[in-house]
């Protein structure tokens, strides 16, 4: 028999959870699956991460510890609205190897077509990595091309080269210099092959 944990989320106070406990508790019930835990938020939007939806945080704890096999939820955007949110939701399950049921969404990853839609969502999300970092990369060669400085501004200057020599000179070794200084020992080398 199948573990399932249910969550459930609405957006306002005045909102309730009772129909799509109805729902869900329905196709347990048919499924002859076995509800080991509800998670409910109430009154908390779902462009919010974890940090702000203590249920959902719970959830993925026990997610972690494996209590269950089978995630199920109304519809997705109970789960969440931000893409980045959802990608690290199905992928925190998918690595523990727990199923998903999204009741209004026809989703089922205990059936091949569910496990074929959850693969496309993985196919989706690593594509979409891929597709910012090829414009983080393609930003910093333009960048280089027009000739920018990248990384931090230097510090180094003739005032902070000089304090490094004389510094030196008194017998200081390099980390008490660069300590004295509030500057990096990497800096400290670089002050001393420049004087």
């Amino acid at each position: 028999m199948k573990k399932v944990a249910i969550y459930t989320r609405v957006s306002t106070p005045n909102q309730t959870v009772e129909n799509q406990l109805l729902d869900l508790r329905t196709v347990a019930q048919s499924n002859d699956w076995e509800i080991v835990g509800v998670y409910t938020d109430t009154g908390i939007s779902g462009k919010f991460g974890r940090d702000k939806r203590p249920q959902f945080d719970s959830l993925m704890k026990d997610t972690n510890q494996k209590k269950f096999d089978l995630i199920m939820s109304w519809d997705i955007s109970r789960l969440g609205r931000s893409l980045k949110h959802l990608v690290e939701f199905m992928e925190d399950i998918q690595s523990k190897n727990i199923d998903l049921y999204l009741h209004t969404n026809g989703i089922d990853t205990t059936t091949p077509s569910g496990r074929a839609m959850f693969g496309m969502l993985s196919v989706f999300s690593s594509f979409e990595r891929e597709m910012i970092s090829e414009r983080v990369q393609s930003g910093l060669q333009r960048a280089r091309a027009e000739g920018k400085k990248l990384g931090r501004p230097s510090m180094m200057n003739d005032g902070l080269r000089q304090s490094v020599k004389l510094l030196r000179d008194r017998g200081l070794g390099i980390k008490k210099i660069a300590s004295s200084l509030g500057i990096g020992v990497c800096t400290v080398y670089k002050a001393l092959e420049t004087v």
